[in-house]
């Protein structure tokens, strides 16, 4: 397992996306964080970072909302309110998992059954009002890259 952290100024937070959008392995990305750490703000400026026009917001009630980047989907899903893994299964989580688009799912404990294996996950903490530290995990299959660690600070 590699384990990239970045800790940032929220001014430096489209730069901070953009590197990690260059560390991504999977495009199944786990946003873990306490409510108001910034996991929607994050992913709005990684939809930024991947071109997009469309702008991210919670989808707390939606359970799932849909941004267009060139070539391919965002699906951004919010499972906060999803009580159990048959909730998740009556909304068709196994397409979106199949879909081979781009899946951003804050709260993922919540159905962590169901989670891809390939999955990277990305851990935002609110330091202060405008500091924020996130780690970026990634699952490697060679055991020489287990140890790695990077940390990057603006």
């Amino acid at each position: 397992m590699r384990v990239i952290e970045f800790t940032y100024h929220l001014k430096d937070i489209d730069a901070i996306a953009a590197s990690v959008l260059e560390h991504l392995e999977s495009k199944t990305v786990l946003f873990n964080g306490a409510m108001g750490a910034g996991k929607t703000t994050f992913i709005n400026a990684l939809l930024k970072a991947m071109q997009s026009s469309d702008v991210a917001t919670s989808p707390t009630f939606s359970i799932v909302n849909e941004y267009t980047i060139p070539s391919d989907k965002v699906y951004h899903f919010d499972f906060y309110r999803v009580k159990s893994l048959d909730e998740a299964y009556n909304f068709g989580i196994e397409d979106y998992f199949n879909s081979n688009h781009w899946l951003f799912l804050e709260w993922p404990e919540r159905i962590e059954a169901l989670l891809p294996e390939d999955a990277q996950s990305i851990t935002i903490t609110d330091l202060d009002e405008n500091r924020r530290s996130l780690k970026l995990t990634i699952k490697t299959k060679h055991l020489t890259e287990q140890i790695a660690m990077t940390e990057i600070k603006f």
